[in-house]
């Protein structure tokens, strides 16, 4: 079938790009040859990693100290990039100082914050003071429990800025799930706010600060935010323990200090896994790695230039809430929001992208998804004159929803799915401006990312689906698991399905065309007769009906086989009956094969999903052939699995 070209970029686009400016730049350097094309600058990058990664510090100007030395190693995980370099991750990302704006800040109920480099800078100042004032070293862990405010962003580059551990979670994280992951790390401060607000309901954070205080002895000081425009809600508080009002820090008078340069491989953050299947694995990132790939990603991948205004729906427990911060290092503001999506209006995400003048967009999958099911879009409503991209992420986008967002949302407008993980907080697969954009596909693979599809013989394949993975090393590569003696986990957790090859756990396909499909994780990979079926290609029909709300689909071991079942919450006024049932399976059948036809189809009333959003297919599967959970806390809802438990349906 052939491949439906849904946009491509003007060749007046491809001129102003960074992409073509990269290229020239390469060629004064390297005299490599400027051509436009993907492919050549794709296979450069891969070839020569010294070079490539060296420019890409050049050419996005990194203030620090730059070596050239890459200490390569025939074990993957030891290769080094710019070993020696030196840099300061926060001098990076505060890189002006004037009035224009660099933070926006709003939330569900249209409340607005705006701060400005100044500003930003001197609050950053005033955190840094206020550290070394508590004697916070390098490398001391500081925790936060926080919305998705200004002051969460302020916190974590003063974190950065002296070299101490950043690590957090958002509200939505239950109190058993913040204390799995922060007791941890020991970390000695904690910055929590005092509320927030979901879908229209205050939700009280400040009372859950007791038992936090009770089971982690480490933590010493507690920062207290009040939500913006809020009165500071009480709270009971500890001996032993010292309470600092963030207002109270934001009185002090903001000594300028020079930037301290660290070790391009110093921490500078851990991030946490789902947990979903154990305790929540620590990931310790370095800080010289990350500010690479991410400028690498927003410059060349997504185009962001100075003075725009980049958007990401995305909390501060998710890594692309991370991505997001450090755009601010290409001189671009970012644009927070705070709450329920879709709080009162299904277009709030688009109406702010259109007032807020959003350049870049970035939204899940799912959004996109109910977007399109609310039926409520036209591209005459807004504007959207300065939307230039629009990026997808947390699982896999459908053709449907692709072909949506040109019909409803924008049609001269690049949409970059996007692929990566918390494990590597960036990409190995997106967008670039060269290449035309194709329904159901992610462009091409991230420049400097070896990516590969392999068989289960670790053999490479393609037009076929398999495991995604990388073939060569790449500074996001987690420099370790925090309590992870002699890197057990960590070599488990990539390194023990192909020898010296990260595996990723993806389930993907490369196509003809050089772009990639996402089948979900490899682990809720489906196998009725021994055939491996990715859960994106029946989500990808399952989300066309009308009468569907979400659903999820597990295999059942079932005599000596497995067998397909798919669980659909109901809209409004739609009931699941024969009918309905017939049509989803005739669907299923014609769009993609009769193995991916369900065994059973039932409804249920909701679907477990992680803090983050997403599904846990892992987790209905184990319940429903009578294994528990492992871990209950990392799942948002986990009180809807007992409706999975013990179903009369999947006994027959």
């Amino acid at each position: 079938m052939k491949s439906k070209i849904l946009w491509k970029a003007k060749q007046s686009q491809k001129n102003i790009s960074n992409l073509f400016r990269y290229e020239k730049f390469l060629f004064s350097k390297y005299k490599f040859k400027v051509t436009q094309k993907y492919s050549k600058l794709l296979k450069w990058s891969i070839d020569n990693p010294r070079k490539f990664w060296s420019s890409i510090w050049d050419f996005t100007e990194v203030k620090g100290f730059k070596s050239q030395k890459f200490e390569k190693s025939n074990i993957f995980f030891k290769n080094k990039f710019l070993k020696n370099s030196k840099l300061n991750f926060a001098e990076n990302l505060l890189s002006k100082n004037d009035d224009s704006k660099a933070i926006t800040f709003i939330n569900e109920n249209g409340i607005k914050k705006v701060r400005t480099w100044r500003e930003l800078n001197r609050n950053v100042y005033k955190l840094i003071n206020f550290f070394k004032l508590i004697k916070i070293k390098e490398k001391d862990r500081i925790a936060a429990y926080l919305p998705n405010l200004i002051e969460t962003v302020e916190s974590f580059i003063a974190t950065s800025a002296i070299g101490s551990i950043w690590s957090s979670c958002s509200p939505d994280f239950g109190t058993n799930g913040v204390i799995e992951r922060f007791s941890q790390i020991n970390p000695k401060v904690l910055i929590i706010c005092d509320r927030y607000f979901y879908n229209g309901k205050e939700i009280n954070v400040i009372k859950r600060l007791p038992l936090i205080l009770n089971k982690i002895k480490s933590i010493k000081h507690v920062i207290i935010i009040n939500y913006p425009e809020k009165p500071l809600l009480k709270q009971n508080k500890i001996k032993n323990i010292k309470y600092i009002n963030w207002n109270s820090i934001m009185k002090m008078n903001p000594t300028r200090l020079k930037f301290k340069k660290f070790d391009f491989e110093h921490e500078l953050a851990i991030l946490y896994s789902s947990g979903t299947t154990g305790k929540p694995k620590c990931i310790c990132h370095r800080s010289g790695g990350v500010l690479l790939q991410h400028l690498k990603e927003h410059q060349l991948h997504s185009e962001i230039k100075e003075n725009d205004n980049v958007f990401y729906f995305t909390t501060c427990g998710w890594m692309m809430w991370n991505w997001l911060v450090s755009v601010l290092a290409s001189k671009a503001s970012i644009v927070l929001f705070e709450g329920f999506p879709m709080h009162k209006r299904n277009d709030l995400l688009i109406k702010l992208a259109d007032e807020e003048k959003i350049t870049l967009f970035g939204v899940s999958a799912k959004y996109i998804d109910a977007l399109n099911k609310s039926n409520i879009l036209n591209k005459k409503k807004y504007k959207l004159k300065n939307l230039r991209t629009i990026c997808s992420t947390g699982s896999p986008l459908s053709e449907d929803g692709f072909n949506f967002i040109y019909k409803k949302v924008k049609s001269n407008v690049h949409l970059a799915s996007i692929s990566g993980g918390t494990d590597i907080v960036s990409c190995f697969v997106l967008g670039n401006i060269y290449e035309p954009v194709i329904a159901g596909q992610i462009q091409n693979k991230g420049l400097g990312m070896d990516v590969d599809i392999f068989n289960d013989h670790g053999k490479p394949i393609k037009n076929k689906k398999g495991e995604l993975v990388c073939k060569n090393a790449f500074p996001t590569m987690p420099l370790k698991f925090w309590n992870d003696k002699n890197n057990i986990k960590f070599k488990e957790a990539y390194f023990n399905k192909f020898n010296n090859i990260w595996h990723h756990s993806d389930y993907a396909e490369i196509k003809n065309t050089g772009g990639f499909i996402i089948y979900g994780r490899s682990d809720t990979t489906l196998n009725p007769g021994g055939v491996r079926l990715g859960t994106s290609e029946i989500y990808s029909e399952v989300e066309k009906f009308k009468e569907i709300k979400e659903s999820i689909v597990i295999g059942q071991s079932w005599d000596n086989d497995i067998r397909i079942i798919l669980f659909v919450i109901m809209n409004q006024k739609y009931q699941l009956n024969h009918e309905l049932i017939k049509r989803i399976k005739i669907q299923i059948r014609t769009n993609t094969s009769p193995r991916h036809v369900p065994s059973k189809i039932l409804d249920v009333k909701d679907i477990p999903r992680t803090k983050n959003g997403k599904i846990v297919e892992l987790a209905v599967k184990n319940i429903i052939e009578g294994n528990e959970v492992k871990n209950k806390e990392a799942l948002a809802n986990p009180e809807i699995l007992n409706e999975f438990r013990n179903l009369n349906e999947l006994k027959y």
